[in-house]
């Protein structure tokens, strides 16, 4: 019994007429690019019992390239970075590159987050944002309740 065969060699517009419908065109937050047309900064968000670390890898950043705000609970991290190459007197140029790079991300914090005690810090090419966990929020060890 033969099953159904995928021809590639028919048109592809079936298979763009596809991509096109089965794109949500809705959803922002998964776009991959920055309104530079630069790709955005891939982020990690890891969750334990104490809080929330976020991971952004920006390798050739510094920490004074990154701002990061917090306006109720909207996390947005962003960054503009404009490399100029200088030119030296008397130089002439037929053609000069400039590098400009600007991103913006933002995260709804959880009620769980205890906006107040929110840190950043940068290494290695990655930011970490440590968001911690209001104690109400955290998990409480199993108690045995006492029967009067």
């Amino acid at each position: 019994m033969n099953g159904i065969r995928k021809h590639e060699n028919l048109p592809l517009w079936p298979k763009l007429f596809n991509d096109f419908f089965d794109r949500d065109w809705m959803n922002f937050s998964t776009r991959n690019f920055s309104n530079t047309n630069t790709t955005l900064p891939s982020v990690n968000i890891k969750e334990d019992d104490n809080g929330f670390e976020v991971e952004m890898a920006a390798p050739g950043f510094e920490k004074n390239d990154f701002k990061i705000d917090l306006d109720n609970s909207m996390l947005t991290i962003s960054s503009e970075k404009k490399v100029d190459s200088e030119t030296k007197k008397g130089q002439q140029f037929t053609q000069r590159e400039f590098s400009y790079q600007s991103f913006s991300r933002s995260f709804t914090l959880p009620q769980s987050a205890e906006s107040e005690k929110i840190t950043a810090s940068y290494a290695n090419g990655i930011l970490k944002i440590a968001i911690p966990k209001k104690e109400e929020a955290k998990p409480k060890p199993a108690r045995n309740i006492e029967i009067k």
